[in-house]
């Protein structure tokens, strides 16, 4: 699978609802229209819990969690900065989002 983005980099975000604390994702948040599948479409599975309003994408593959669909903001993306090929994060302001209280 292959994506791009656009972004500046703002912020980036860890979540501690079950599934991201569990996945341990570094998140920076993309609008739609600054993210493009490139190749791989046929690759992905999609996982939705408790409102299934998020769309979490997984490679069925190789398990990697590379993005989902956000559920306050579906017209963005949470990218997973770990699958961005030679990214470092340093530097970057780190936001702790908290997903766990969330109704």
């Amino acid at each position: 699978m292959r994506f791009e983005i656009e972004t500046d980099f703002p912020e980036l975000t860890m979540c501690d609802c079950s599934i991201c604390r569990r996945k341990n994702a570094l998140m920076v948040k993309v609008h739609e229209s600054q993210f493009r599948l490139l190749a791989g479409e046929e690759s992905l599975t999609e996982y939705q819990f408790h409102t299934k309003t998020a769309r979490h994408f997984f490679c069925k593959a190789c398990g990697i969690y590379p993005f989902h669909r956000k559920r306050v903001t579906p017209e963005y993306f949470g990218i997973n900065v770990h699958c961005l090929e030679g990214f470092s994060p340093e530097g970057i302001p780190l936001r702790q989002a908290v997903g766990a209280s969330m109704p």
